[in-house]
């Protein structure tokens, strides 16, 4: 059993990567913004959780979070950087700041403050496994794309980045890179539910589940092996200029 922690946990893989965990029996430290939700998740796992509302955009916020664990969650093994989005789908020239400034706090400087704090414990153990959510569009540009796009690839070296400067210490770091995937984030970023629907219809992407047992395999490794990056996608799906089969 290993104590893992969840960022984004309402929601989308980070739910679906919840409720795998709590199904292998590990103890689960999961935090979101939105308290609801949480609550009805904490009841519906059976294994043993403890929740926190977080947003983890916000810095002291986080610090105070680690700080204030009940003793039984302190030995973090895992880290999921789970918690992110994407906003918009203007070109450049026609993007809302606003929407870029979401971004950027939350996939970049929110992933860095869990990320700093969670190495404290995890020097001091002795061991670790950091998981980051990146995405394809860290390497493949797309219309629309731009500040989104630019974050996952922040992501991308970040991770790199850190796993050069944890090597030797038996922490391990991972990015796992998704393409699309139907999880409700495409009504976030067009903030249109119906619109979202829309862009998954007539294909087959991929689903929570899949990222989720991603997750799952790569806990699952021996110590000596590190998964260092994995890129999936629905079958239908190519970075050959992010092309969509809906023929079938």
């Amino acid at each position: 059993m290993k104590t893992i922690l969840v960022t984004g946990a309402t929601s989308g893989f980070g739910k679906a990567t919840a409720e795998l965990l709590a199904k292998d029996g590990h103890r689960l430290l999961l935090v979101a913004r939105r308290g609801e939700e949480l609550e009805a998740l904490k009841s519906s796992l059976k294994t043993d959780v403890h929740i926190a509302t977080l947003d983890i955009t916000n810095r002291d916020k986080v610090a105070d979070f680690f700080d204030s664990l009940p003793s039984d969650f302190r030995d973090i093994d895992v880290l999921v950087n789970n918690a992110g989005l994407a906003r918009g789908m203007d070109p450049a020239q026609d993007a809302s700041l606003d929407d870029w400034q979401q971004m950027v706090d939350t996939n970049i400087m929110g992933l860095l403050y869990m990320t700093r704090q969670v190495l404290e414990i995890m020097k001091q153990r002795g061991a670790g496994l950091i998981i980051n959510l990146g995405s394809v569009a860290a390497h493949v540009p797309y219309k629309g794309g731009n500040v989104y796009g630019a974050t996952k690839a922040f992501v991308a070296q970040f991770s790199r980045g850190l796993r050069t400067d944890v090597f030797g210490t038996n922490i391990k770091v991972t990015n796992i890179e998704p393409g699309a995937a139907a999880t409700g984030f495409a009504g976030v970023r067009f903030d249109d539910e119906q619109k979202g629907q829309e862009f998954y219809s007539g294909w087959q992407p991929l689903t929570s589940q899949d990222i989720a047992a991603t997750i799952d395999w790569v806990i699952q490794q021996p110590a000596h092996v590190n998964i260092d990056n994995v890129e999936i996608m629905a079958l239908q799906q190519t970075s050959a200029g992010m092309v969509i089969d809906r023929s079938k």
